[in-house]
């Protein structure tokens, strides 16, 4: 039997894993006495190299043979907005900005948190922001490997006509085996929407049907790749994507309050078992949720159509809008034209608090701290600030990073507040680009041309 080395590297956690691969069943066995393994790289690894040998053709298995025989060495790194570096700005006596943040050098070394401060499970051992860096993490890695394994091309530019061309079907891919791998490691079927906005950048979202990956659950139990990755790659994957972004003048911001990442699959947890134990009271509260994202989606359309149709009266209300606060809004509509624009961005500031209002409720009844009593102070108070739309908490709430949406040139308002409350703004911004390939890293000069690398 023909096996493959595979070397994990994570310098940022000082951590090296070593693997061998059976090139017969597509499976890794850990070699390392280490006992810090990372199942979402894992997984990522095992079903991008078990989609190469399912989608290349027969004349092509022969090459992709000999490329794995050479080996796997495989660097993870993180953009430094993924984890937490307070300590450090602290420690150099530099003031909690994004400036102070630009400071440190890329990919610098992670901190570890040094206790459970936030009750049982509530915080990972990884000081994390929150923003889906295990999601990440796997895309990229699929994207990579199969990108050198010769199965996609993401060197074409992403304004390329051939990129245009073949990019979909390319990214589908990826979109596909990262979820996969993604649902796994994790050991449930999450949203799925940090793993498309790694693929496919801005967007709204809705899931596929979970039983879509059912073959790849049952392989959990010992079953070979080969056997369900065909079932995987042919299911019928009904997720439903469309482009979605900011209207024009406004900037998306995210802030760390410094309490470390939630637990996203404990939270989810307690709030699927309040959703069994008081179905009606949970539904209730879920479709009122439901209806509140969508009017503020909607409401978010319909300010990009009205600057898309009428430039100047939208343009002439951002920029009067973001220097004083929401109260005052409906004071600065100059003509018919500017008082639609103000009451759409009045309707989406007051959507935003009911949002929120909701979000409370449910952690409530969960009893667990989607939106804690420490946020929605902080929420308030930045919702409180000149030229602030909204502000909360993202994905599933609780000690993770904060985000504010704000009109004009309010940002440097913002970050002046949180940094007096504490809060870390991060230099992260909102993007419609997805995955994509990256070059200029020193690193690829030193690996030597008998171990292949794919540098993430």
């Amino acid at each position: 039997m023909a096996w493959m080395d595979v070397k994990l590297t994570s310098p940022q956690l000082s951590r090296e894993i070593v693997y061998k691969m059976s090139l017969k069943n597509l499976t890794l066995q850990c070699v390392s006495s280490s006992d810090s393994r990372n199942p979402f790289v894992e997984q990522a690894v095992q079903y991008a190299v078990a989609a190469a040998v399912a989608k290349l053709d027969k004349d092509k298995k022969h090459a992709l043979e000999k490329l794995l025989l050479k080996g796997l060495h495989i660097t993870v790194l993180g953009d430094n907005d993924f984890y937490s570096y307070r300590s450090q700005i602290e420690a150099r006596g530099l003031p909690l900005t994004p400036e102070s943040l630009g400071t440190l050098p890329p990919f610098t070394s992670i901190t570890f948190n040094a206790g459970n401060a936030n009750g049982a499970n509530s915080k990972p051992e990884v000081a994390k922001t929150g923003l889906g860096s295990s999601a990440a993490m796997t895309t990229a890695v699929v994207a990579a490997l199969l990108h050198y394994l010769g199965v996609i091309n993401l060197s074409v530019p992403a304004n390329d006509h051939l990129r245009e061309k073949n990019g979909s079907v390319d990214l589908a891919l990826v979109h596909i085996v990262a979820q996969t791998a993604h649902c796994l490691a994790q050991g449930k079927v999450g949203s799925g929407f940090d793993v498309s906005s790694a693929v496919y950048g801005s967007q709204r979202y809705v899931r596929f049907s979970p039983d879509v990956i059912s073959s790849a659950q049952v392989a959990v139990n010992g079953l070979p790749f080969q056997e369900i990755i065909v079932d995987v790659l042919n299911g019928k994957w009904d997720h439903e994507r469309s482009s979605f972004s900011l209207p024009p003048l406004m900037s998306l911001l995210l802030g760390e309050p410094g309490s470390g990442g939630s637990s996203t699959p404990s939270m989810v947890g307690a709030v699927k078992k309040w959703q069994k134990s008081e179905p009606e009271k949970s539904l209730h509260t879920w479709r009122e949720l439901a209806q509140a994202n969508s009017l503020l989606e909607k409401q978010l359309n319909t300010l990009s159509k009205f600057a898309e149709e009428q430039w100047e009266a939208y343009r002439s209300v951002m920029n009067n809008c973001s220097t004083c606060k929401a109260a005052k809004w409906n004071g600065l509509a100059v003509g018919p034209s500017e008082k639609p624009i103000v009451g759409v961005l009045i309707g989406a500031w007051k959507t935003m608090l009911q949002i929120r209002c909701y979000m409370r409720q449910m952690g409530e009844a969960a009893r667990v701290p989607i939106e804690p009593d420490t946020q929605t102070q902080l929420l308030d108070a930045t919702m409180d600030v000149d030229g602030v739309l909204l502000a909360g908490v993202p994905g599933a709430g609780g000690f993770d990073a904060v985000f504010t949406v704000v009109l004009g040139d309010s940002v440097s308002k913002v970050v002046k507040v949180w940094s007096s409350l504490n809060v870390l703004a991060l230099l992260v911004r909102e993007d419609p680009r997805g995955v994509r390939l990256e070059s200029g890293d020193p690193r690829l000069e030193q690996v030597t041309s008998a171990l292949s690398a794919s540098h993430v």
